[in-house]
């Protein structure tokens, strides 16, 4: 049988369930929290190489979108981890992060800003297709970069 995980954060939700529940159960509500961990970033690298095939095709501003769930993705297995219940449901990075007691630097939020409007700009084109037109090749892959380290320092920050 499992034992209950400590990650030296204050998972009042979870230890909520914790002290009401037998010792079985509550090895089984901490497995079922390191699952909900793992779909989200086996979804997350699902989703990454997709980012990076259509960056190949030249297109560009879906690239850029499945980059933002490649991101999303990873702050919401993040925010399991860290807070021990289910992840709010929205696409704002910076709400996540918020949610996820993350430390951001000044650049890391200005990021995440960004990435954040690939999700609705990519999906609903404004006027005249604007981000389209923004979403050259040099322009993708500066951002597919920014979006990759960010993926990695994320996932370093994963407990779990």
């Amino acid at each position: 049988m499992g034992r209950p995980i400590s990650n030296g954060v204050d998972n009042s939700q979870l230890n909520f369930y914790i002290k009401f529940m037998d010792k079985k159960k509550a090895c089984l509500c901490v497995n079922a929290l390191r699952q909900a961990i793992k779909y989200w970033l086996k979804s997350s690298a699902n989703d990454w190489p997709v980012a990076q095939h259509l960056f190949e095709k030249k297109d560009y501003h879906y690239a850029l979108f499945f980059g933002h769930l490649t991101v999303e993705k990873i702050l919401k297995a993040l925010y399991i981890d860290r807070c021990g219940t289910v992840p709010p449901f929205t696409h704002s990075l910076n709400l996540l992060a918020e949610k996820s007691s993350l430390k951001l630097t000044f650049e890391q939020n200005k990021l995440l800003e960004t990435i954040t409007d690939f999700n609705i700009e990519a999906r609903y084109p404004g006027d005249k297709f604007t981000f389209w037109k923004r979403c050259t090749g040099a322009y993708t892959k500066k951002y597919l970069s920014k979006i990759e380290e960010m993926k990695e320092w994320l996932l370093s920050q994963i407990r779990s």
